[in-house]
């Protein structure tokens, strides 16, 4: 028995096969407290929930803030290694000194098409050298990275802005990895309270940019072969968040797609890093060896 048990602990455990996804599109929405969700008028997001794998108790990462937890999202490791504790647009800071899921993919496949579509400038902070064809912050749509202008954040709307420059691309490229982040209900949140009616339009606007490239990605003929996950940076409290609490820390965690569980809840933990690790391990890409993130691997067949 106890030489059964010393070869075992020397065979490595076979990871679980991944549904192999052309496209994989990570969608945040920026503020998105699961609790003030279901309280509005969110179609779309809700039937992506019913028809695919979802957690409405998934957690971020402390500080619950918006840069940190999107470097966290997209990186895979938490701020102790990314090293992102600021929050706003801050050239001085320079680039995150740790690989992105665009650099990581990139250095798989060179020729991979990916492209982040945002509603605040500080996400530049994440655009590494060669690691994207795009980086969109409302500028005009073009077929090489782009700094974009600030009228994205005059904008009374600016996540249906966002959703119609990723839509027009996704159509047109038919990228492997893209990121597409809403900002509409962060902003009512800070201006009027989380779960203000006016934070509740806002979800009802972001929904309407969501519907947008999701109907994108059936046009470009690509559903079948995609899979989608939605969650979000951070919840909220009053008209603000930051704290290690749940109204900040719990977020939604959705997939849809390709090889997804159909009607699934997912009773795992999942953190927000594991969007990166999922997304990596549905793009055939090897995770490093430093990842805090792990594939939801029960989210999908």
């Amino acid at each position: 028995m106890h030489r059964f048990l010393s070869l075992l602990l020397l065979c490595p455990i076979p990871s679980i096969a991944a549904p192999s996804a052309d496209h994989v599109f990570i969608f945040s929405i920026d503020g998105g407290k699961p609790a003030v969700i279901a309280e509005s008028e969110m179609p779309t997001l809700k039937k992506i929930a019913a028809e695919g794998a979802v957690t409405w108790q998934a957690n971020t990462i402390v500080p619950p803030k918006t840069l940190p937890s999107h470097t966290s999202m997209l990186t895979g490791v938490g701020p102790d290694k990314h090293h992102v504790l600021w929050n706003d647009f801050s050239p001085i800071k320079g680039l995150v000194k740790v690989p992105t899921v665009f650099s990581l993919l990139r250095s798989a496949e060179p020729k991979a098409i990916t492209g982040m579509f945002v509603g605040k400038v500080k996400f530049r902070h994440l655009w590494l050298i060669d690691s994207l064809d795009i980086f969109d912050f409302g500028g005009p749509q073009t077929a090489a990275p782009v700094a974009g202008t600030p009228e994205i954040e005059k904008d009374k709307k600016p996540s249906h802005m966002v959703a119609k420059n990723a839509a027009a691309w996704i159509k047109e490229t038919k990228p492997r990895l893209a990121f597409i982040h809403f900002t509409d209900p962060d902003s009512a949140g800070h201006a009027s309270g989380w779960g203000s009616p006016e934070q509740k339009d806002a979800f009802k606007v972001t929904d309407q940019a969501l519907w947008q490239v999701w109907q994108a990605i059936k046009d470009a003929g690509i559903a079948d072969t995609s899979v989608m996950i939605i969650s979000a940076d951070h919840g909220g409290h009053e008209k603000t968040h930051g704290l290690d609490i749940p109204e900040d820390m719990n977020i939604p965690w959705i997939a849809w797609g390709r090889g997804v569980k159909k009607n699934s809840v997912i009773t795992a933990h999942v953190t927000t890093y594991d969007s990166a690790a999922t997304a990596l391990w549905l793009l055939d890409v090897p995770l490093p060896a430093e990842f805090d993130g792990k594939p939801v691997t029960s989210a999908f067949e």
